[in-house]
């Protein structure tokens, strides 16, 4: 079972690789998602995934919910309030999953980062076949 839960933390570690983000802004923002989000997954998707950023590009972001329902819009407002009032240096955009329609899942599906799984550990129904 430890050995399992290493591999999936080394998978995770190196999709994040990827992810054109520095530390101390990733840490500031896990504490946020862990805060207002903590049984929701995020991917991270776009330029600062795809090679194509720079420091003060946006970082865009999909949550995923369990059985990837849609996030309540309380919930949505308060973590948007929590990042304006962040000392994160650049825009973070983000979607609920639930929310957009499916070409989007489809445009986001290909490229994207496993950004933090959820703490409940539950597992997310795929939309895709």
């Amino acid at each position: 079972m430890m050995h399992n839960n290493l591999l999936v933390q080394s998978k995770v570690f190196k999709m994040t690789e990827r992810l054109h983000l520095l530390p101390r802004h990733r840490e500031q923002l896990n504490r946020l998602l862990k805060c207002y989000l903590p049984d929701v997954e995020v991917w991270a998707y776009g330029s600062r995934v795809n090679g194509r950023s720079h420091d003060a590009s946006d970082l865009d972001l999909v949550l995923r919910a369990a059985k990837l329902q849609k996030i309540p819009l309380t919930v949505l407002t308060s973590f948007r309030r929590a990042l304006q009032e962040s000392s994160i240096p650049f825009l973070v955009e983000f979607k609920d999953w639930g929310r957009i329609p499916e070409h989007y899942h489809r445009e986001i599906e290909r490229n994207y980062v496993v950004l933090r799984k959820p703490e409940s550990g539950q597992t997310l129904s795929s939309t895709t076949n």
